[in-house]
């Protein structure tokens, strides 16, 4: 299910956006939406979105990738700012290839990493070729 099909509220029917989608948008909207490479090869889905509580800014999407209704899936901390929104096809886009992906750092839904830990940070955004602002460094 895409963003647009779980706006219960009818805030993405609002026109006039100068951006590639709307200009702002629902968090739990996001949840589930999909998540493909530049080769449109599947990369999983949208488990939850990290906010950064200090600057109110969108840290890191939790993707979703492998196993079966739940069992078997590893998680992966994905800098959002390594995410595009796909408008046509309603999902993100991620520029990571299936193999690099699968070589990924990642964890299981009961045993998540130190997200504050600064080497963690920095070991995610070289990972995916972000860059991490100062936001995002634990203080």
């Amino acid at each position: 299910m895409n963003y647009e099909e779980r706006d219960s509220y009818g805030m993405y029917q609002v026109q006039g956006s100068n951006g590639p989608g709307p200009a702002l948008m629902g968090a739990d909207t996001l949840l589930g939406n999909d998540v493909c490479n530049l080769q449109q090869e599947s990369l999983g889905d949208i488990k939850e979105i990290m906010l950064d509580m200090r600057t109110g800014r969108i840290s890191y999407a939790v993707l979703s990738f492998g196993g079966f209704l739940g069992v078997g899936e590893k998680l992966f901390a994905v800098p959002w700012s390594a995410l595009a929104l796909d408008t046509v096809n309603k999902r993100f886009t991620l520029n990571v290839t299936l193999a690099r992906l699968e070589e990924a750092p990642g964890f299981d839904k009961d045993s998540w990493p130190d997200m504050a830990d600064p080497a963690w940070v920095q070991g995610v955004h070289e990972y995916y070729g972000t860059q991490a602002s100062v936001g995002d460094l634990p203080t």
